[in-house]
């Protein structure tokens, strides 16, 4: 649904996406991360034919970007950028309007994505009094308009208390489940990537750091949390024996290949190391995202 190969765009010789490639097949909820000026807002341009890449091949739904961009959009809806609505008209006169700079739409559409997003009821009502929640889903609702095959969402959640977050999240996955929706979501919220994404790439200055599956992420193969009183000692031990290869945060060890978290107790003890707790780690998104971009310095 989504090809990027070796993309890039400059501004005024700034670079602000550098050999960006990534996919998305058809079906994936897909999470693109990274900080302030990474890139992302760029990246998502270039997607909905917004921004011109300066080189590379960039294709949606199996159409060029470039040379095709209507094919290439007409199966794409999307949040992107702060959402702008008549704020003394309904919503549902509101998404009449926005339907026209688009394609025709039916009122039983307009009917059926507003139910889909949660807004019966209140489709009624001038928007500027809906709460930030609500506008939230009647951006959702916009992008659901032209019945897509792929959602693109920019920070969907963003702003919204945490009963509107989880909200969003079981739309979200509701879309994905129940429509079959490819989404790509871009968002600082990262306890929600890890609940709504099955795959991620990262972003930093512009180039892709990482890209790969959620799950083994929060597997952190060979990581193990290690709580003594005496970490350095411990450690330190456990080097010259050959168990472990790395530490982190004075908190985590890195088992070598071949070696158990009862290797690791069974050599502490022996040494008279007292163990106060030793576990496999399973690590947040969070987690992985905050080691990666410090190890690859943020900048």
């Amino acid at each position: 649904m989504i090809e990027l190969r070796n993309v890039c765009k400059k501004f005024a010789g700034r670079i602000a996406v550098d050999d960006l490639s990534f996919t998305v097949p058809r079906g994936e909820i897909f999470g693109l991360l990274g900080h302030n000026g990474a890139g992302k807002s760029t990246a998502i341009g270039m997607m909905l034919g917004q921004v011109w890449p300066t080189s590379g091949a960039l294709k949606i739904c199996g159409h060029d970007i470039q040379t095709n961009r209507r094919d290439a959009l007409r199966p794409v809806g999307a949040i992107f950028e702060t959402p702008v609505f008549y704020d003394y008209l309904s919503g549902a006169r509101n998404l009449e309007i926005l339907s026209t700079y688009t394609a025709p739409t039916s009122k039983a559409r307009i009917r059926e994505v507003i139910e889909w997003v949660g807004l019966t009821g209140r489709e009624s009502s001038k928007v500027r009094t809906y709460s930030h929640g609500m506008r939230s889903r009647l951006a959702l609702a916009q992008a659901l308009l032209p019945k897509p095959e792929l959602l693109i969402l920019d920070e969907p959640s963003d702003g919204l208390d945490p009963e509107g977050i989880h909200e969003m999240r079981q739309t979200i996955l509701r879309l994905q489940r129940e429509l079959g929706l490819t989404i790509l979501l871009s968002s600082h919220l990262l306890n929600e990537v890890e609940q709504l994404c099955t795959r991620i790439a990262v972003l930093q200055n512009g180039k892709k750091v990482f890209e790969g599956n959620v799950a083994d992420v929060k597997s952190a193969r060979g990581k193990v949390a290690l709580k003594t009183s005496d970490f350095a000692k411990a450690t330190q031990l456990l080097r010259e024996r050959g168990l472990i290869t790395a530490t982190e945060l004075e908190k985590y060890i890195t088992l070598a290949e071949g070696r158990s978290t009862a290797d690791i107790a069974q050599a502490l003890v022996a040494a008279g190391i007292a163990v106060d707790g030793i576990w496999q780690h399973e690590q947040t998104v969070k987690d992985f995202y905050l080691g990666l971009i410090n190890r690859n310095g943020k900048k």
